[in-house]
């Protein structure tokens, strides 16, 4: 079986040839296997970082759930401001850090956050004042040098034929994720209405974001309606008022429409797990972190939900995948197989993002493993 053929074969609760393998290499590792300082990727777009994760992807032969690393997004819409100007406020030999300005009437007008490109990691997006810097910029230089490549139905296109049968690929069109900040978290106490405002806003730009996609001649394979640390920074009783409505339409939307639809959220996730599976018509959840980071057991979770979702999950990124040796890889990936594998509706992953240093001969490892102990 190809890829792709596997992972529908998985996505549809079906069996396939083996156990796919979909470690999650997102940024880092892509980033590091091409050699370059990583703003090259993620400021100048030589290459965008996701025809890095494609190339990533060949490299080590997996199956790839690409989770919305494509920057699908649609001028008509209102999701290009064309009138955004990026420039560097600084810049070292250690990183690039980069504000957007708009001009207006003569004069720039600054946003409040900033984008700190670093050689060897991924960009940090935070706000002007945690920094040390002035609230306007002394001196700038705009930013030059970006490639420019198709946006839209071109770039979904030319994404998956670069994907072909190596996987299937995933465009946003939701999110598990109301509250993104600590400020936030003391906002939504004191000021519910907003965020129930937030919620119906949310979903309507979502539908009309679904049914653009819907009516393009390419289409994604899957919805991607994830956030990362959806339960860092929310509570499960906002989840089910304010989110849950959000996951209950698009994940109906995708099934009603031939798509599949994926939730990634780092973090604590076996209430999330429940609610979806319960609730909503959502295929797939991961990554499923153990402790510390996370509260997920696969075999329970398995045994509870396994025919509601597919589970994807859940190797522990630090101790196993990036410290551990090629043995203990393929001893945990057996396990989870062991664990979760039983009767299809599983995905073998890590629990969240690979570190950028983890060894190539570790996620080779899981491949091995799937090869030899998760046949069918």
């Amino acid at each position: 079986m190809t890829s792709r053929e596997r992972l529908i074969k998985t996505l549809n609760r079906e069996l396939p040839d083996r156990v796919p393998v979909a470690p999650d290499t997102s940024n880092m590792i892509p980033a590091r296997l091409t050699g370059k300082p990583f703003w090259d990727l993620y400021l100048y777009q030589d290459p965008p970082i996701w025809k890095a994760y494609i190339d990533c992807v060949k490299h080590f032969g997996f199956d790839s759930l690409l989770d919305g690393y494509v920057p699908i997004q649609f001028e008509e819409l209102g999701e290009i401001d064309r009138e955004l100007v990026q420039a560097i406020i600084y810049q070292d030999d250690e990183k690039i850090i980069t504000r957007f300005y708009k001009m207006a009437n003569g004069k720039r007008f600054w946003t409040e956050n900033v984008n700190i490109y670093p050689r060897t990691n991924p960009y940090i997006y935070t706000n002007i004042s945690k920094m040390n810097m002035p609230k306007e910029p002394g001196t700038f230089k705009d930013v030059e040098g970006i490639k420019q490549g198709p946006a839209g139905e071109e770039l979904l296109k030319l994404a998956k034929c670069e994907l072909g049968d190596h996987g299937l690929l995933g465009v946003f069109c939701g999110t598990t994720g109301l509250i993104r900040n600590d400020e936030e978290i003391y906002d939504a106490f004191d000021n519910p209405e907003k965020y129930a405002k937030r919620s119906e806003d949310y979903l309507k730009a979502f539908e009309k974001r679904f049914y653009k996609l819907m009516s393009l001649e390419t289409k994604p394979d899957f919805i991607c309606l994830g956030f990362s640390g959806t339960l860092v920074f929310q509570t499960v009783d906002f989840v089910k008022e304010y989110v849950l409505p959000i996951t209950k339409k698009m994940s109906k939307l995708a099934k009603e429409n031939g798509l599949f639809s994926h939730v990634h959220s780092c973090g604590p996730e076996a209430q999330l797990v429940k609610m979806f599976a319960e609730e909503t018509d959502l295929t797939i959840i991961d990554p499923l972190e153990i402790a510390p980071m996370g509260n997920c057991n696969l075999k329970e979770l398995k045994r509870l939900y396994g025919d509601k979702i597919v589970l994807k999950g859940n190797l522990h990124t630090t101790n196993t995948m990036l410290q551990g040796t090629v043995e203990e890889v393929i001893a945990a990936s057996c396990q989870a197989i062991d664990d979760a594998a039983e009767g299809g509706g599983f995905v073998l992953s890590t629990g969240d993002q690979c570190g950028r240093d983890t060894p190539d001969a570790n996620i080779f490892a899981m491949l091995e493993a799937a090869e030899k102990h998760g046949r069918y």
